[in-house]
């Protein structure tokens, strides 16, 4: 890859920079070196970044929300109904 002077000293960083025409020629490539090394790439457009080419970062979905934690309820959830409390068509 042919990279400007600017683009070489922004390589001295774990992160590469490519320009716009550069990642459009050799996008296949630079998809693959993010899928097997897990490197990043800055795109730019005349000097100025514009995107991030990073690898993808999956979900935990086994940890819960922490919006979840300040949520109180002032009741036992799982205490049974007297039957007072069941709807008449239910009784």
């Amino acid at each position: 890859m042919a990279l400007s002077d600017w683009t070489n000293w922004t390589n001295l960083c774990e992160v590469k920079t490519v320009n716009v025409h550069e990642a459009k020629t050799n996008f296949s490539s630079l998809l693959a070196t993010v899928e097997d090394s897990g490197g990043s790439f800055v795109i730019c457009r005349n000097g100025a970044p514009v995107a991030d080419l990073v690898p993808h970062k999956h979900a935990n979905r086994i940890k819960a929300n922490p919006a979840l934690s300040k949520i109180k309820i002032a009741y036992d959830p799982v205490e049974p109904l007297s039957a007072g409390e069941w709807p008449e068509a239910a009784r």
